[in-house]
């Protein structure tokens, strides 16, 4: 029975990935099949741990999972191409990194040089005009939600670090807010010096790892 579980749950998995995977499906599709191999994997796990049923149980947890997935997943709509095509623009020459994640959220990683200091957590003049006009994207897509993650270096302590890069994301959404931004579309989180994208053992990778990272996402609706 337990092998009859795992391979319904293996199988439920790797065929709502398989579809998420394919090469010509649109963004949204992949977007939405993903969510439903999330969901799939997760209904399957429940199905399958609670009562009698065994590999039963879990292929229908897997269709309902999967179908709960497809709701939640994110959408690459029309309004989050704009947005991106926007922010390629308004970003352009800066070194701010604006990109399409794996599963349909708009992506910004803004480097130290453009958004903080060392040990400081006032916005920069030159990221001022970046967030104006992100500010007016997101404006102009009200069913949008956004994640800012603060990041720092490794220079300090934990102790110090951790509150320093909550602040950074803070101070950005505080930002977005003053340029009619509903706050509570923003969640926001610091990472500390946590997640390196580059050495913390010179310059240029500690400026690397003092960043912000702004996610932006149109969750799908049923």
């Amino acid at each position: 029975m337990q092998k009859n579980f795992i391979k319904s749950t293996a199988v439920a998995t790797m065929l709502a990935l398989g579809v998420a995977g394919c090469a010509d499906m649109s963004a949204t599709q992949r977007g939405t099949a993903t969510g439903a191999g999330a969901g799939a994997a997760l209904g399957a796990l429940i199905g399958g741990t609670t009562g009698g049923g065994g590999s039963n149980r879990a292929a229908k947890g897997a269709v309902l999972g999967g179908a709960a997935g497809a709701v939640i997943g994110n959408i690459w709509s029309k309004r989050m191409e704009q947005q991106k095509q926007a922010m390629e623009q308004a970003t352009r020459g800066t070194g701010v990194e604006v990109t399409q994640t794996a599963d349909n959220r708009l992506k910004l990683q803004i480097p130290s040089d453009i958004s903080f200091d060392t040990g400081r957590s006032d916005i920069k003049p030159n990221f001022q005009p970046v967030l104006e006009r992100f500010a007016t994207t997101l404006n102009e897509n009200p069913a949008t939600n956004v994640v800012i993650i603060g990041h720092t270096d490794a220079t300090g302590n934990p102790g110090i670090n951790q509150p320093l890069s909550v602040d950074r994301a803070a101070r950005t959404r505080d930002y977005l807010a003053g340029r009619g931004v509903n706050p509570s579309r923003i969640t926001i989180e610091g990472r500390g010096e946590r997640e390196p994208i580059a050495s913390n053992t010179d310059n240029s990778g500690r400026a690397r790892n003092r960043r912000v990272e702004i996610y932006v996402a149109e969750p799908g609706r049923g």
